[in-house]
């Protein structure tokens, strides 16, 4: 008898994950049995993340990635189409993560609380011939609505802003978050990890050397030349050719666009942008956890140059942001392509 309780409550768990709206709901053949919305029995503790966008070109990738991380306790999918099939597919995953699904702004609320750390993919992705400024228009709206839903459900939580155009829609966030007396700068930050990410890829490729063994600075902006690569600051140390640096540097500036183009009108970069997402979204689960010496690049409120926004080497830590890092020397050539706000900066 005790044995057959055992199993209709671990049945109660599983289904509570995929269906937590059904808590109240008895399951047939049992008189005292609810869907408990709690943890399977036997994951590992960690921290609950939210994933805003999670049916997209760069949600679903993100989301898989998400469920692998073993700092991730509860993942919750949100979107406003498509998540019920999303979170089927990835719940089966034997991983520890309990997914739950969100489907339309009416259950925007139910996906957002109590999270630690909210990663905002959502928005239309940039096609062939669309300016920054043609995203703009559709994903600042967007991007508003879901942080209006963070600063009533989890105004504690870290955001990681993904929605294009990063350089507009992190001081949109900014805004709504001071608007709703939420706003903390140091949990908000807008996600540049692609940028180093294409950076440490092209320089290993010049270098003949292991990605992983490299770590380029990428400062400024997320968009075009506002990208400003430190190549004169990569790590392990090493020296260009002038030709070399030109190059590097508009190839990782013009890197999504690269992408776009090859991709043919049927998206932009998805996949890459997923893996720097969840890279730096395992950075801030490590320093969330504790870890010291967390160090990443990062679109931050910043008082390094006079622009209210910029991209450069930040600490991570418990509460977000704890330092920033300054510049650092530049080269001759670095500084030519800071100088001005119309290359770092951007318009808002």
């Amino acid at each position: 008898m005790q044995a057959s309780a055992d199993v209709n409550r671990r049945i109660a768990r599983i289904t509570a994950h995929l269906n937590p709206r059904t808590n109240n709901l008895k399951m047939e053949g049992s008189s005292n049995l609810r869907l408990e919305n709690c943890r399977a029995k036997g994951g590992s503790p960690g921290f609950k993340v939210a994933i805003l966008g999670a049916a997209g070109g760069i949600g679903q990738p993100l989301a898989m990635l998400m469920k692998m991380n073993p700092l991730v306790s509860v993942l919750h999918l949100y979107d406003v189409v498509n998540t019920p099939g999303v979170t089927a597919d990835i719940s089966h995953m034997d991983t520890g993560a309990v997914v739950r699904g969100f489907l339309g702004q009416q259950q925007l609320e139910d996906a957002l609380t109590g999270m630690d750390l909210v990663i905002i993919p959502a928005g239309v992705p940039r096609k062939p011939g669309m300016t920054r400024d043609d995203l703009f228009n559709i994903n600042a709206g967007i991007v508003r609505t879901l942080c209006e839903g963070i600063s009533k459900c989890c105004p504690k939580a870290i955001v990681n802003l993904i929605s294009n155009p990063v350089n507009s829609t992190v001081p949109i966030a900014a805004e709504v978050f001071k608007k709703a007396g939420t706003y903390d700068p140091r949990r908000l930050l807008g996600v540049t990890m692609l940028d180093v990410v294409r950076a440490n890829t092209f320089v290993a490729e010049v270098l003949g050397l292991d990605p992983r063994d490299i770590d380029v600075p990428v400062v400024g902006g997320h968009a075009g030349v506002t990208i400003l690569p430190l190549l004169s600051q990569v790590k392990p140390p090493c020296s260009f050719t002038q030709q070399e640096t030109e190059y590097l540097t508009s190839r990782i500036q013009n890197g999504g666009t690269e992408v776009v183009e090859a991709k043919a009108g049927a998206g932009s970069a998805t996949l890459s942008m997923a893996y720097a997402a969840v890279k730096f979204a395992d950075a801030c689960l490590r320093a969330l956890r504790g870890d010291a010496g967390v160090i990443e690049c990062a679109f931050v409120s910043s008082q390094v140059t006079e622009l209210p926004f910029f991209a450069s080497r930040v600490r991570l830590g418990r509460n977000g942001v704890e330092e920033i890092y300054p510049l650092g020397p530049l080269n001759e050539y670095e500084s030519w392509l800071g100088k001005g706000k119309e290359r770092v900066g951007w318009k808002h």
